[in-house]
């Protein structure tokens, strides 16, 4: 279907120009006043629009006041429904509660996937005892019965050590934990509670790089940009060890823990702010090459083209209807993230 996305386009300036409204609607200049721009969410996909942010500023003297939070995507969509945020950022699709939220206070967002990531396993680099590890043993670990009673390494696999087992990970309001229990655990809210959890993955990161017990998870950036003092494991699902990487991620065999990375757009910000349109515009154009720099893999340039027209047409809704995909391949994402009105369906 990527084929077809050029001539998509080709139609859309078509439609734009027939409108008279290309200068307005089509084109890349803001021609309003700038206004500001709020952007809150997932801390995955945080290091991709905080270095879109910065490059979007440094193209000219016309600065926008662009706010680039992060609260986990759960924790942001509860602003981002209130009306409170422009963007929200998200490392799962939008959760039903939220699509009920959004709808009941009239919030309709436009849902962009931007980006590909391999939730990674992560132990501290001096652990001498695990490479790799499976997806039941990460069960036995994270799930609700193991809370203050799965306290060791060893009573997780008898021949691992008869150490303090300390974990580290995302709380409630991360998209990253949802997908993970999710994918793990098989219920995204079934965890056990006893362990050291933040939002911000830079402290899950110093945790286990300080503690030679510590185990954690989270985005593939972080732990790209930290290889140094953090020591990856490989996911064996029942058909064998995989370590993540593009090459894994792009054959779909790190599973379950590969995953999309979405941008949710306020659509009547989006019509009533310039700068906002300005931006994900920018954003989509220049986001291959900033996701694949922060340590995520791109989707194919063809996604970007029609998202845009995506954007621009404003297509309301989604199209995962509240729930997580899991094992999904890249094509499998895009075929139902861009199905066109009446084959998969967008609610709202």
């Amino acid at each position: 279907m990527w084929r077809k996305s050029k001539t998509k386009i080709i139609q859309y300036i078509l439609v734009c120009i027939g409108l008279g409204i290309l200068t307005q609607g089509c084109g890349d200049s803001v021609t309003e006043e700038n206004k500001s721009i709020s952007i809150d969410g997932s801390s995955t996909v945080f290091p991709i629009t905080d270095l879109i942010a910065k490059n979007f500023n440094g193209q000219g003297e016309n600065q926008v006041a662009i706010d680039v939070s992060f609260s986990g995507s759960v924790g942001g969509f509860r602003k981002f429904c209130n009306g409170e945020t422009d963007i929200n950022n998200s490392s799962v699709p939008i959760p039903r509660e939220a699509m009920e939220e959004c709808k009941k206070n009239g919030v309709a967002y436009i849902e962009l996937p931007v980006a590909f990531d391999a939730l990674t396993v992560v132990v501290n680099p001096n652990n001498n005892w695990l490479n790799s590890i499976t997806v039941q043993e990460l069960k036995i670990m994270w799930q609700p019965e193991a809370e203050n009673q799965i306290m060791t390494w060893n009573q997780v696999n008898s021949d691992w050590v008869d150490n303090t087992l300390n974990l580290f990970g995302p709380g409630r309001d991360s998209g990253t934990f949802e997908y993970f229990t999710g994918a793990i655990v098989g219920d995204a809210q079934a965890s056990r509670n006893d362990y050291v959890f933040s939002e911000n993955d830079e402290a899950l990161v110093n945790g286990v790089a300080q503690d030679i017990n510590g185990l954690g998870y989270f985005g593939y950036a972080y732990y790209e940009q930290n290889k140094d003092k953090l020591k990856a494991l490989a996911i064996d699902n029942g058909e064998g060890a995989v370590f993540p990487s593009d090459e894994t991620i792009i054959n779909n065999t790190y599973r379950p823990l590969t995953r999309p990375l979405f941008m949710y757009v306020n659509a009547k910000s989006a019509q009533d702010n310039g700068a906002l349109k300005g931006f994900v515009d920018y954003f989509l154009k220049s986001a291959s090459g900033v996701v694949r720099e922060v340590g995520y893999l791109p989707l194919p340039d063809s996604a970007y083209e029609v998202a845009l027209i995506h954007f621009n047409t404003h297509q309301i809704g989604t199209v995962f209807n509240g729930e997580a995909v899991f094992n999904v391949s890249i094509n499998e994402l895009l075929s139902k993230a861009y199905a066109k009105d009446g084959e998969g369906g967008y609610v709202f």
